[in-house]
């Protein structure tokens, strides 16, 4: 362990995390987003990901924090992900003093780094958020299903499209785009007001990206599954999905997470079901959505869902929140 050892701070001593912290890095995590935690699936990932640090905090022999940093866009961003601590630590000011300690360590070993920036989920109050310089916020609808009755949903969706349309034309309005279109569309300069990008980025699973060709790389990784509209060349719509991957909800449950960019009601309606239409064959069990999209497509997209018994909406309204402050 002492080869892993970075410093002290406050009590604390902290170390790079390694795969055989995972069942205390665990231990620390139940209950943590409602069930919808990403990291008991993705922590060993992040242990080999490029130009990642994932920082643990140990008081004694026991684990009681943890946090993940991504240098993105070429060198000059950290993204924080993974903020976590011990139950019974929480309150005492731990994550204060765990990303103290990561931000003096990203920066000594990315000097470059010049800007912090995160998503979140609740609005951290005026104090907190004083800290930080808001870029954006975007709407999330959450929705939950399971195998029965979930191709009977998406038939249900693509039935009120072809009302809606008049037509059954559904499957021509979005289609996939290969990685060579992706980088003409994504580096193209006029891309960000077009999409009405938030705060000029893309935010893939709560991971803000600038449109950079070095964050291509960092999206090819995701192997996503990417939809644009099919209207003209120049794209109204884009939205991409996550594959679905486990979650602890309910004892064992999937998680998708869907990201739309682009305020044309109608596209999204084609674009959710395009992406539902897509997994369907893959859900195997309860599986919750989260849909990410511009807060005016909130309220059209909720009604597009209503109606069946089988996939119900899972939490109302709720946002994330895009913050940055600069990294001294």
């Amino acid at each position: 362990m002492e080869s892993h050892k970075l410093g002290e701070s406050e009590g604390l001593t902290f170390f790079l995390a390694r795969p055989e912290d995972y069942d205390d890095v665990m231990a620390i995590s139940h209950d943590i987003y409602e069930g919808n935690d990403y990291l008991p699936c993705r922590y060993h990932s992040w242990m080999t990901e490029p130009d990642r640090l994932v920082i643990i905090a140990r008081r004694g022999s026991r684990l009681v924090a943890l946090e993940s940093s991504l240098v993105v866009d070429g060198g000059k961003t950290v993204v924080v992900e993974g903020l976590r601590v011990c139950p019974t630590e929480r309150g005492l000011g731990l994550a204060g003093v765990i990303q103290r300690f990561a931000d003096g360590y990203v920066k000594k070993v990315y000097p470059t780094v010049k800007n912090k920036r995160l998503t979140r989920a609740d609005n951290p109050g005026p104090e907190k958020l004083s800290k930080f310089t808001y870029l954006d916020k975007r709407a999330i609808l959450s929705l939950c299903g399971d195998s029965e009755t979930f191709d009977g949903f998406v038939s249900y969706l693509k039935a009120k499209l072809s009302v809606s349309d008049g037509s059954t034309r559904y499957p021509l309005v979005t289609k996939r785009i290969d990685q060579a279109a992706l980088k003409g569309l994504l580096l193209n300069p006029d891309v960000s007001s077009r999409l009405q990008l938030p705060g000029g980025a893309i935010i893939q699973d709560w991971q803000p990206l600038d449109l950079l060709e070095s964050n291509l790389e960092v999206l090819a990784r995701r192997n996503l599954s990417w939809f644009v509209d099919d209207l003209n060349e120049k794209h109204l719509f884009m939205s991409f999905h996550t594959p679905l991957y486990p979650v602890p909800f309910n004892g064992g449950s999937l998680r998708l997470n869907i990201d739309m960019f682009g305020t044309d009601a109608s596209l999204a309606k084609r674009a959710l079901t395009a992406h539902l239409n897509t997994v369907k064959g893959d859900i195997q069990s309860t599986v919750l959505i989260h849909v990410y999209m511009h807060p005016s497509l909130w309220e059209v997209m909720r009604q597009f869902c209503e109606g069946h018994d089988g996939v119900n909406h899972w939490r109302n309204y709720w946002e994330q929140l895009f913050l940055e402050r600069e990294l001294l």
